[in-house]
C-alpha cells in the first residue's frame, strides 16, 4: 500500500483534480492500494484566515470572500460531478459554508479570534476539497472510501500546532482503513482532539498528515506530490543551473528543509524515518519523472547535496569577560529564551569563551534582547557582559550533504567561493555529525552567495561570468563578435561561460541578470525602456550583486573610471582599455590598486597601452621576478606609427589622419594622438608601474600641432585647419629623408625623466623598419642589458584591442577556482 498526497498547486482547479485522477489510476491499474491524503484547493487557506482576520476587525468583507469561496468550490464540483454525486456534494458544500458563515459571524459580533476558533475555521478548506475529490474519484475509478481526518488523528488541545497522540491515531487509521477498497481519500492538515473538537497540524500539515498515516498503516511508500520535480540543489528561481536530485537520506532533507528547502516540511520526516519507510517527491504536471527518493541511505555519489537559505535573521552577540570559565551560561541563556518563546535557528561560540551568538526571526529580536538583559542585568551592571547587540538584514546559507563528513576541502571550497565574491561572513556553525556548514551573511548577499556556492560544488567544470558592458562603439561591438565566435569553445573546453547581464551606450541601457542575447544586442538595446544614467548603471552594477561579475569599459570617456571604486569596493573585477583611470592623478592610480587588492577583485588594463600587445603583462613579469628596468624606448601609438609610417610626403597629410581616423587607428577626435596626450597617458602609465612616483605634468612632450590646429572647436574644424598646415609636415619629412632617416614619435622613459617627441631615425635604429599600426617597446633592464627585451606588433585598431579585453575577462574566468 501507497499513500499519495497532493498539494494545493495540484488540487487548485478542476483539471487539475482530474490529473491527479489520471495518477491514481495508473497506480491502481498495477494493482496498488492507495490512502490520498489532499490539500485545500490552492489559495484557500490562505483565504479562510484572512476572511476570519477581517471579521475580527469588524469588517464585513469577509461576506463577499464567503460567497467567492463557495462559488470556487461549487463551480468545481459542476465541472467534475453531475447527477445524484453533484446533488449530495451542493447539499454538502451549502451545510458545510452556512456553518462557516455563522462561525464568521459570531467571531464579527465578538471581534475575537481565538486559536480554537481559528483551528476550526482553517479547517473548511480540507473538508471541502477531500469531499469534493472523493466523489470524482469514486465516480471515476470506483472502489474508494471517504475518511474524515478529524475522526483517525487524534491530537492534544495546542491549536495551530497540535502534537499528534500515535498510539490513538495509529489504531483509528486501521480501523477505518479498508483492505478490500483500492483507493482511501481524506483531508491532510485536520485532526481533533480528545473532545472531538478540531485541531490543526500546522502550516505543511497535509505533509505531516501523510506521514503520519504512512507510518501508522505500515505503508511501502509515501509519495508527495507537489509543482516541481523532486527536491533541487537549490532554489531554481535563484541558481539558473539548480537540478533535481534523485536520491537523498531522511537527515539530509531535515537539514535542507530546515535551511529554506520548501519541497517538504520537517516534521514530516520524523514519522516516516522512525519506520523506514522511503519518501519520494514527484511532480503533479510531469507524472513521468521519477522525482527523487529520499531514504535512510542514499547511493548518490554528491558530497554535496543542495544549498538552501533562510532569507531573513537577525543575529544577536553577547559577549564579555563574565563569559569566560562560567559554568551554566549558555544553560541560563538558552533557558530565558525559551521561556520568551523565541526559537534559535542558529548558534555559535568561539572557543575562547569570550561570546555567544545566535540567529533568530526578526521579529523575535526585540524579545530576545529584553530577556537576556533581565537575565544578566548584574553582569552588565558589573561591566563583565555587554549588552546584547542586534544585527538586522541577515541571511543564513547552508551546504548540506552526509558524504561531507570526514571529506576534507569542503570548507575552504566554500569560503574561497565567497571570499572570491565579496560576501563577507558574520557567523560560522558546524554540527559535529558534518552533515552541514551554516554561515551568516548580508541579506542583499543570499542570491550571489547561493549562486557562487551552486558553482563551486555542482557545476565544476564551468564558469559562468556575469559581463557588464559601458560602451557600444567598435571596440565593444567587435568585442561581442568575439564572444559570439568563441563562446561555445569556451565552454567546451576552458569550462567559461561568458553572459552579458548589462549594457550601455550614451543613449541607452539594458540589465537581464540571466544573461541577454548577444547577437541582437544593437535592436534591443535601441529598444530598451531605459534612459542611460552613468550613476544608476554603476548602481544596478551593485545592486544585482551577481557573482564573478566583471565590469569591461570600452569608452574613451572620463566619466566610468570616477565610479571604479564603487565596482571594485563591491569586489567586481574591471577590465578596460581606457587610459583615463590609470593616467589620473597618482592618487586615484594607487587607491585603484589598493581597493582591488583589499576586495579581491580583478583590475587589468592591458589594453591601455599597446592594444593586444603583451606590454603590462611582460612588465609585470619582469618586475615580479626580480628583475630592474633602466630604460624604456617606446612608439607607444598605433595611430601615430600609421601616420607615420603611411606619410611620405607626397599626399596631404591630412589625408593621412583622415585615414587613420577612418580605420579606428586614432582617439575620437586624432588631436589626442597628434598632440601626444593619448602617448603620454600610455607613458605615465609605464612609468607608474616600474614605480615611478609621478603626474602627468612631469611629462616632456613635444607638441607637432600648430596652435591653430590645437584652437580648433571641434573635430570637423580641426581637420579643416590641419590640412592648411600640409606643408609644415611635409617639411619636416623632407629634413628626415635627406639624412636617411625616418620620422617616429618616441617616448623614453629612463629613471629621470619621461620624454616623448617627434625623432628622426636612421636604419641602424630598431624603430626605422616599423610599418602599418605597429608599435614597439624596448625594454632596457639589469638582466636584458646588451640585448633588450623587443615587443613589437600591431598597437591599434578595433580587432586587436577587443582581443586584448577578451583576453583579459578570460583571465580574470580562469582565475575563480573550477572547485
Amino acid at each position: 500500500m501507497k499513500v499519495l498526497k497532493f498539494g494545493g498547486s495540484s488540487v487548485a482547479t478542476s483539471e487539475r483534480i482530474k490529473q491527479v485522477c489520471k495518477i491514481i489510476n495508473g497506480f491502481v491499474e498495477n494493482k496498488e492500494q492507495l490512502l490520498v491524503v489532499v490539500s485545500a484547493f490552492g489559495g484557500v487557506t490562505d483565504q479562510l484566515i484572512n476572511m476570519a482576520k477581517a471579521a475580527e476587525n469588524g469588517d464585513r468583507k469577509y461576506e463577499e470572500q464567503l460567497l467567492d469561496l463557495y462559488n470556487r468550490h461549487f463551480k468545481t464540483a459542476q465541472e467534475l460531478l453531475g447527477g445524484e454525486s453533484l446533488e449530495i456534494v451542493a447539499k454538502f458544500l451549502e451545510q458545510k459554508v452556512n456553518n462557516l458563515s455563522s462561525l464568521m459571524q459570531g467571531v464579527y459580533l465578538l471581534q475575537e479570534l481565538s486559536p480554537r476558533m481559528l483551528d476550526r475555521v482553517a479547517s473548511f478548506g480540507e473538508l471541502l476539497s477531500s469531499y469534493i475529490i472523493y466523489h470524482y474519484v469514486n465516480n471515476t475509478l470506483g472502489s474508494t472510501k471517504f475518511i474524515d481526518s478529524r475522526e483517525v488523528i487524534k491530537t492534544d488541545s495546542q491549536f495551530g500546532a497540535a502534537k499528534v497522540h500515535f498510539a490513538q491515531t495509529n489504531k483509528l487509521l486501521n480501523e477505518a482503513y479498508d483492505a478490500n477498497i483500492n483507493i482511501h481519500i481524506m483531508g491532510g492538515f485536520i485532526a481533533s482532539d480528545q473532545n472531538n473538537i478540531t485541531t490543526t497540524l500546522g502550516r505543511g500539515g497535509s505533509d505531516y498528515t501523510a506521514a503520519i498515516v504512512s507510518a501508522g498503516l505500515g505503508a511501502s511508500e509515501l509519495e508527495i506530490w507537489t509543482d516541481v520535480d523532486g527536491v533541487m540543489t537549490a532554489d531554481p528561481r535563484k541558481v539558473k543551473r539548480a537540478f533535481t536530485l534523485d536520491s537523498m537520506t531522511y537527515e539530509e532533507a531535515l537539514e535542507m528543509s530546515h535551511f529554506g528547502a520548501k519541497v517538504i516540511h520537517p516534521p514530516t520526516i520524523q514519522p516516516v524515518l522512525e519506520n523506514n519507510i522511503p519518501i519520494r517527491i514527484r511532480n503533479t504536471f510531469n507524472p513521468k519523472f521519477p522525482g527523487t527518493l529520499i531514504t535512510r541511505t542514499s547511493k548518490d555519489t554528491l558530497t554535496v547535496k543542495g544549498i538552501s537559505s533562510i532569507s531573513d535573521v537577525a543575529l544577536i552577540n553577547i559577549q564579555g569577560s563574565g563569559l569566560i570559565g562560567v559554568t551554566g551560561i549558555a544553560g541560563r541563556l538558552f533557558k530565558t529564551l525559551s521561556q520568551a518563546n523565541v526559537n534559535i535557528i542558529l548558534i555559535t561560540q568561539a572557543s575562547s569563551e569570550h561570546s555567544i551568538c545566535f540567529a533568530i526571526r526578526p521579529n523575535q529580536a526585540e524579545a530576545a534582547q529584553k530577556a537576556i538583559e533581565q537575565e544578566f542585568e548584574s553582569e552588565i551592571n558589573m561591566g563583565m557582559v555587554q549588552s546584547p547587540q542586534i544585527q538586522n538584514n541577515l541571511s543564513i546559507v547552508a551546504v548540506v550533504g552526509s558524504k561531507m563528513k570526514k571529506t576534507t576541502g569542503i570548507s575552504g571550497k566554500l569560503f574561497k567561493a565567497l571570499g572570491n565574491n565579496g560576501v563577507n561572513v558574520y557567523a560560522i556553525a558546524q554540527g559535529s555529525s558534518e552533515l552541514n556548514i551554516s554561515v551568516v551573511i548580508n541579506k542583499s548577499d543570499e542570491s550571489k552567495s547561493i549562486s557562487a556556492l551552486h558553482q563551486a560544488f555542482f557545476t565544476n567544470d564551468t564558469n559562468t561570468i556575469n559581463i557588464f558592458l559601458i560602451g557600444s562603439g567598435l571596440i565593444a561591438s567587435t568585442l561581442l563578435d568575439q564572444i559570439n565566435t568563441q563562446k561555445t569553445e569556451l565552454k567546451e573546453k576552458m569550462g567559461l561561460e561568458l553572459r552579458l547581464a548589462g549594457l550601455t551606450n550614451s543613449r541607452k541601457m539594458l540589465f537581464n541578470a540571466k544573461g541577454m542575447d548577444t547577437h541582437n544586442w544593437k535592436e534591443n538595446l535601441e529598444n530598451s525602456d531605459l534612459e542611460a544614467n552613468i550613476a544608476d548603471f554603476f548602481d544596478n552594477v551593485v545592486e544585482l550583486n551577481l557573482p564573478n561579475s566583471i565590469l569591461v569599459d570600452c569608452t574613451a570617456s572620463n566619466v566610468p573610471s570616477q565610479y571604479y571604486p564603487q565596482i571594485l569596493q563591491s569586489s567586481i573585477s574591471i577590465v578596460t582599455p581606457n587610459k583615463i583611470a590609470n593616467s589620473s592623478s597618482l592618487k586615484e592610480y594607487k587607491l585603484l590598486r589598493q581597493l582591488a587588492k583589499k576586495h579581491d577583485a580583478g583590475f587589468l588594463y592591458e589594453t591601455n597601452v599597446g592594444a593586444g600587445l603583451p606590454v603590462i603583462s611582460t612588465l609585470k613579469d619582469l618586475l615580479r621576478s626580480g628583475d630592474q628596468i633602466t630604460k624604456i624606448e617606446a612608439v607607444l601609438s598605433g595611430s601615430l606609427s600609421f601616420i607615420f609610417n603611411t606619410y611620405n610626403g607626397t599626399q596631404g597629410f591630412a589625408d593621412v589622419v583622415s585615414l587613420a581616423k577612418d580605420k579606428g587607428y586614432t582617439e575620437p577626435d586624432p588631436r589626442d594622438d597628434l598632440s601626444g596626450k593619448d602617448v603620454a597617458r600610455k607613458a605615465l602609465i609605464l612609468a607608474r608601474e616600474i614605480g615611478q612616483d609621478i603626474e602627468m605634468e612631469d611629462i616632456e612632450i613635444e607638441n607637432i600641432l600648430p596652435q591653430a590646429c590645437i584652437e580648433a572647436p571641434d573635430v570637423v574644424s580641426f581637420m579643416d585647419t590641419l590640412e592648411k598646415h600640409d606643408e609644415a609636415f611635409k617639411l619636416k619629412h623632407i629634413a628626415a629623408a635627406e639624412k636617411g632617416c625616418v620620422l617616429r614619435m618616441l617616448c623614453t622613459i629612463d629613471q629621470n625623466k619621461t620624454q616623448i617627441g617627434l625623432k628622426a631615425v636612421d636604419a641602424d635604429n630598431p624603430f626605422y623598419n616599423l610599418s602599418g599600426s605597429d608599435n614597439m617597446i624596448v625594454f632596457t633592464s639589469k638582466r636584458y642589458r646588451d640585448r633588450p627585451l623587443v615587443v613589437k606588433g600591431p598597437g591599434a585598431g578595433a580587432a586587436v584591442t577587443a582581443a586584448g579585453v577578451f583576453a583579459e575577462i578570460i583571465q580574470i574566468g580562469n582565475n575563480i577556482p573550477k572547485m
